[in-house]
């Protein structure tokens, strides 16, 4: 009993002194990499963080007090503050924040890693609870700081199993399989997809359901017809010009902007929609029902998916239990206007 007393009055009493000493470095030093400043050397970065590990030096929670031994907020990065799509995931994920009495920081990052890294350890520096990701592309140092954080982190809207980062998202490969299922059956024999910088993995598992379903019917996606924009209207109008001389039946777009881009471009060039080409986007943001014909697209639940995040980043916080780190939720397509 005595000694289990010991020990316990050792690990709660561990300082930065303790980890300095140990690590062989200065208290600056371990402050530095405590509060994710970049001016420190990789390998003296692991070096402090395994040695923090291993006394169980709890530095935020020092910090937090005794009192409530938490800062009741949570980091929010989004890619572009401005699109529609994650200004939608972020309306779900800032209901579920109050309902738990959390306050956000919700921070831009211009889809820049660069400006994604400083933004997530000024984050941990700010000693948030946790920090929340909607959507967009998960770099592979963002992906090593987040499994070395030292405060839950959860993506919504891009999948982060393969990554073992809890996640919620949708099965972008399923939705494309049905999708493009639907497009053959309709008539369609050649197909371009186009997808965007923010969405990667998305595009990735759209890509893969795409050709599934194609090679079941002895089809294949001509590498001239997979194109990348920057998922904007603008981006839409110059894609088309670049489709326009090898038109193809149907487009998978990523985006639903870049999608009314490629559709107000095919009708100014006298191309019927969807007579002579078929649209779906994956967004589902509230611009598909405000063109003519009306967009058709995989329905993502966006006010869900940025709600799930919260609520899962709350489990982790308040260390509840989690049934399910990667949660999928369902999907359906509304064929509008654009598809036959």
């Amino acid at each position: 009993m005595g000694s289990e007393m010991c020990i316990r009055d050792r690990i709660m009493t561990v300082t930065i002194y303790d980890v300095a000493r140990e690590a062989r470095v200065s208290m600056a030093t371990v402050s530095r990499v405590v509060n994710g400043n970049q001016n420190v050397k990789p390998e003296t970065r692991n070096k402090v963080n395994e040695v923090i590990k291993r006394l169980n030096y709890r530095p935020n929670a020092v910090a937090r007090g005794l009192a409530s031994k938490r800062t009741t907020t949570v980091g929010v990065i989004i890619p572009d503050i401005s699109n529609v799509y994650y200004s939608q995931l972020a309306r779900g994920l800032e209901d579920i924040a109050t309902m738990y009495k959390y306050h956000s920081i919700i921070s831009n990052s211009d889809n820049d890693p660069e400006k994604e890294k400083e933004i997530f350890n000024n984050l941990l520096s700010k000693q948030v609870d946790g920090i929340i990701f909607l959507g967009g592309t998960i770099s592979e140092e963002i992906k090593s700081l987040i499994n070395q954080s030292s405060v839950p982190v959860v993506v919504s809207g891009t999948d982060g199993k393969d990554d073992h980062i809890a996640s919620v998202n949708i099965d972008f490969k399923q939705a494309a399989e049905e999708a493009t299922q639907y497009l053959i059956e309709k008539g369609a024999k050649t197909f371009s997809l186009i997808g965007g910088e923010y969405s990667i993995k998305a595009q990735d598992d759209v890509l893969e359901g795409l050709k599934n379903v194609l090679s079941q019917h002895q089809l294949k996606l001509d590498d001239t017809l997979h194109l990348t924009g920057n998922e904007s209207y603008k981006s839409g109008i110059k894609t088309f010009e670049q489709l326009q001389s090898n038109l193809p039946d149907a487009v998978l777009c990523i985006s639903d902007e870049q999608a009314i881009g490629i559709l107000h471009s095919a009708q100014d060039a006298g191309v019927k929609v969807p007579e002579d080409l078929q649209i779906i986007s994956f967004n589902n943001t509230r611009l598909v029902e405000m063109v003519r014909p009306q967009l058709s697209s995989v329905i993502q639940p966006l006010y869900d998916i940025g709600a799930v995040g919260m609520r899962l980043l709350t489990k982790y916080m308040n260390d509840e239990e989690i049934e399910n780190p990667n949660v999928i939720l369902p999907h359906r397509i509304d064929y509008r206007g654009t598809t036959q």
